[in-house]
């Protein structure tokens, strides 16, 4: 497909720069299955959701993976961490990746050494001089939390982003860039959600390049799609299944929780414990197998992000319900507001 289709124009006052507070009061444009919209916030989510429905959440906790150094004859490079490859070792993105050749090393923060190993574009791995969970701690010490680039440009990550960039979930240390539909939820919220007799389970999508690089290609079919690394356990998938048996509806917290479903599931939507990568790139055509709906957050133009909730609403209907939202005021990308989406008929496998 044209990716020129999933464009738009956002006012670029309409970038959050921090989140709601507190967080379930973020608003939230619903969108049902006939394209009719309702505008409400995220704690009014209970009143659209029905006693057997379950939400499933990514658990991936973000590590503070954007590091700033030198090498040895003073340039400065940045990386962006996102895949460990072993107890030393990384795959990141770098800035200027071009003046990094393997065997330059590296020196970042105080007394973190490394050295690149390979390059290949604009990724480098990289081997530290310490390992395990003393290059965990070295990194919590000289690393910041990993604000996207349109955030990152209008303000530094600060001591506040260590909180705001973490969901309420996150347990499984993994992410470089935070499963942002999380990001929405508060104690109160989950315990209006269990009165309601709305279920959760939790699958883990650590969060990389796969999830935000841009689609730099004119059409869909020659972007390629990071690999990303999941996690479905046997258990909570049957849980899952037994939802959907009972009449419960399948709601995807977030693109990343909604990724994990649809790559783990049968043709006729069965889950199965899951344990591997996905590089499952969905744009309109496809048929969801395994989630009824979606709460998201508002992507960016010709993202990867965008395409899927197209496919999984309709390409036009998204195309007014972002106008209705820029029209509305509403805050958009990572810290911004929220859309609850229902799949369409015709997406449905």
């Amino acid at each position: 497909m044209d990716v020129a289709l999933f464009d738009y124009e956002l006012p670029e006052e309409r970038i959050a720069l921090r989140p709601a507070s507190p967080r379930d009061s973020a608003r939230m444009l619903v969108v049902r299955e006939d394209g009719s919209s309702t505008h409400a916030t995220v704690r009014d989510l209970p009143e659209f959701l029905r006693a057997r429905d379950m939400l499933v959440v990514n658990d991936s906790k973000v590590i503070p993976a954007r590091l700033r150094g030198r090498k040895v004859e003073g340039t400065a490079v940045e990386l962006l961490l996102h895949r460990r490859t072993a107890p030393d070792r990384f795959l990141a993105l770098a800035r200027p990746a071009r003046k990094l050749h393997p065997g330059d090393r590296l020196y970042i923060g105080e007394g973190l050494a490394a050295q690149v190993c390979t390059r290949s574009g604009g990724e480098v791995e990289i081997a530290f001089d310490v390992a395990g969970a003393a290059l965990d701690a070295a990194i919590a010490g000289s690393g910041e939390m990993p604000l996207p680039p349109y955030i990152a440009r209008m303000r530094a990550a600060d001591a506040r982003d260590v909180a705001d960039y973490q969901t309420i979930f996150a347990a499984h240390e993994g992410s470089s860039a935070a499963p942002t539909a999380g990001l929405h939820f508060t104690p109160d919220l989950l315990a209006r959600l269990s009165e309601a007799g709305i279920v959760r389970e939790q699958v883990t999508l650590h969060v990389g390049p796969g999830t935000f690089l841009p689609v730099n290609e004119p059409d869909t079919a020659a972007h390629r799609m990071h690999s990303e690394r999941i996690h479905l356990g046997a258990e909570t998938a049957e849980r899952i299944n037994a939802a959907r048996r009972a009449g419960g509806r399948i709601v995807a917290v977030g693109t990343t929780a909604l990724r994990t479903l649809e790559t783990a599931a049968d043709a006729d939507g069965t889950l199965r414990g899951y344990d591997g990568e996905t590089d499952l790139f969905i744009t309109p055509g496809y048929r969801f197998k395994a989630v009824d709906a979606l709460l998201t957050n508002f992507h960016l133009p010709r993202s990867t992000l965008l395409m899927l909730v197209a496919a999984f609403a309709g390409l036009d209907v998204m195309k007014r319900a972002y106008a209705e939202a820029i029209a509305g005021n509403y805050r958009f990308y990572s810290y911004g507001d929220a859309s609850l989406l229902f799949r369409t008929a015709g997406s449905r496998a």
